[in-house]
């Protein structure tokens, strides 16, 4: 896959449907690489006349791995317990690369897509340029605030585990932490078990993950930001979220003016393939009314 230089490091991405289509960003969450945004709903949405956009986020897959003196693992537990933080870089540098992807590709303005910390980075895109962001669809993501949006306490102790090293032990760990937080109606150990293991082979960097999740706690709210929106936007959350409470989905919409929350039944901290007709419909419909209140040229 083409990688590009931005921001001092190199970010990979990869792009699905017609170079003339719509440009549309998809943002991955939490130690995702871009294949996690899966082929099947790419092609889907690049079906509906959309240029689909994703990317490797810093630290993980195939982009640049962050050097940095700073022990993440040491720097999350300081914060847990009222330390002060201490990040190598934050949402806003991960808001900036996404940016820069746009940039790479001579995009001026793209619907941007973001799930988890993707949706995080998503809205810190829309809050600090604005001008590149067309509509914004935040999913199963949450505002920073420290009262909403917080995962259930049971099983941080397992998802904060570190991942071994050797490939089979990884890839078995990847899937016992997503049956934590999945669907429990839609499972499919067999499909995250082949996402694992493509994952494991495109790289992995043993402390990325850590390093990005210092960067959301680092971060801090972005309610004040997400109130002054003038972006149309969708939020999506799952009734049955552990990792990101709905709380989160329900708060994002609520700050962001004009705000649309569809709260999807039975759907925990993933996205099946059966709630994929639901999201695109709404992606695609965000996009219309977008193209239908802009004044032609």
């Amino acid at each position: 896959m083409p990688v590009a230089p931005i921001n001092g490091i190199t970010i990979c991405f990869d792009e699905v449907g017609d170079p003339d289509g719509v440009p549309l960003l998809l943002v991955a969450g939490l130690g995702g690489q871009l294949i996690t945004w899966d082929d099947a709903f790419c092609e889907a949405l690049a079906d509906r006349g959309f240029r689909v956009v994703r990317f490797d986020n810093r630290d993980v897959g195939q982009s640049s791995s962050i050097e940095t003196e700073v022990d993440p693992i040491t720097s999350i537990f300081s914060i847990f317990t009222g330390g002060t933080v201490e990040a190598p870089y934050t949402l806003a540098d991960m808001a900036l690369d996404a940016v820069g992807v746009l940039d790479h590709l001579g995009i001026d303005r793209a619907h941007v897509v973001g799930r988890s910390m993707g949706g995080m980075i998503a809205q810190q895109i829309a809050i600090a340029h604005p001008a590149r962001v067309l509509s914004l669809t935040s999913i199963m993501s949450t505002t920073g605030e420290p009262d909403v949006g917080q995962p259930d306490p049971a099983i941080l102790p397992s998802l904060l585990s570190v991942a071994p090293a050797e490939r089979d032990a990884a890839i078995d760990h990847a899937v016992a932490q997503a049956k934590l937080i999945s669907s429990p109606e839609h499972f499919d150990e067999d499909i995250v078990r082949d996402l694992a293991a493509r994952a494991w082979e495109r790289g992995r960097d043993g402390m990325g993950v850590a390093r990005q999740l210092l960067a959301v706690l680092a971060s801090g709210s972005r309610a004040e930001g997400l109130a002054q929106l003038d972006v149309p936007t969708l939020v999506f959350h799952g009734d049955i979220d552990p990792l990101v409470g709905p709380s989160g989905g329900a708060r994002t919409a609520e700050l962001v003016p004009g705000a649309e929350l569809v709260v999807l039944e039975g759907m925990a901290h993933d996205m099946p393939p059966a709630y994929w007709a639901r999201m695109i419909a709404g992606i695609t419909a965000l996009a219309a009314r977008v193209a239908d209140s802009t004044p032609s040229a």
